[in-house]
């Protein structure tokens, strides 16, 4: 009942704010220029995968990934496919068998591992996949595997055993550390943090294992939509370099989400992280 209740005041916000001229958010594309919804969508239609990066605690994001989520399944039907952070590899199963109708909501919300706000943000995502029969794919890679490479590096999980290895990327495991998502991490080291050269491997094993992933549920004429934190996407780089790394031609849309003091225009820093961009007001209520 609570997820349904925030979803019902963030559509008062928004439509509320469109009306009065204060809206609570502005679509903007690459180049920041504002854009309009409409536009968006047709872009995402063509698309064979979205990465749609969130702050993980606005309503916005959230309340626009269900309306985006239900909008590209009016085109796409049984094509679309859904996947997100939120659910490792290892819960799959647990995901398709709740999906089926095969467990109880009680039981499955009980053994997933669930993020705090599973019921206000994912749940209703998770529950349009089941009501239209759509795969729902566990993208991220086991936590335990992200701990292992952050303490013994990508040769750490050589020592998994056939069957655990079934849950992440073949090995080796592709790393470039002078992207800038994992460049910036390593430069953390120079403010004091106790970072080694494991921890943006722990953030790259992450963004591989959902990459193949996305690409494991894929094929032509598949459209898959990849709910994620933004920084797992933007500048498109980290799962959009290892999308690319394996299928150089695929159309990749890419989403990211930013907090502003003023929507009306896109600040420098923010212009360029995506395809599209949502500018949030930053003082929008928080779901956690």
């Amino acid at each position: 009942m609570k997820n349904i209740s925030i979803l019902l005041i963030v559509a008062f916000f928004v439509f509320t704010g469109f009306k009065t001229g204060n809206p609570a958010y502005l679509l903007f594309d690459q180049k920041g220029k504002k854009v309009k919804y409409e536009k968006m969508m047709e872009a995402l239609n063509e698309a064979d995968v979205v990465l749609f990066g969130e702050l993980h605690n606005n309503p916005i994001s959230h309340w626009l990934q269900l309306e985006i989520t239900e909008d590209l399944y009016e085109v796409k039907s049984d094509n679309l496919v859904l996947a997100a952070e939120m659910f490792e590899t290892d819960n799959q199963l647990l995901l398709n068998e709740y999906i089926d109708s095969l467990i109880s909501t009680s039981s499955f919300e009980a053994q997933a591992r669930l993020w705090p706000n599973y019921k206000t943000d994912y749940k209703p995502l998770v529950e349009f996949a089941k009501k239209n029969q759509l795969k729902f794919v566990a993208a991220n890679v086991p936590r335990q595997y992200a701990s292992l490479v952050n303490s013994k590096g990508f040769e750490g999980l050589e020592e998994l055993s056939d069957e655990g290895k079934k849950l992440i990327p073949p090995l080796p495991i592709d790393y470039d550390p002078e992207l800038e998502c994992y460049k910036s991490m390593m430069e953390m080291a120079g403010m004091g943090s106790h970072v080694t050269e494991n921890f943006p491997k722990a953030q790259a094993i992450k963004d591989a294992t959902m990459a193949y992933s996305i690409l494991k549920y894929w094929s032509s004429g598949k459209l898959v939509i990849h709910y994620n934190g933004a920084y797992h996407s933007d500048n498109f780089e980290s799962i959009n370099w290892y999308l690319k790394k394996q299928n150089p031609d695929l159309k990749i849309v890419t989403i990211t989400t930013v907090a502003q003091d003023d929507i009306s225009k896109l600040l420098e820093e923010n212009t360029g992280k995506a395809d599209y961009t949502i500018s949030v007001v930053d003082n929008m209520t928080k779901t956690r």
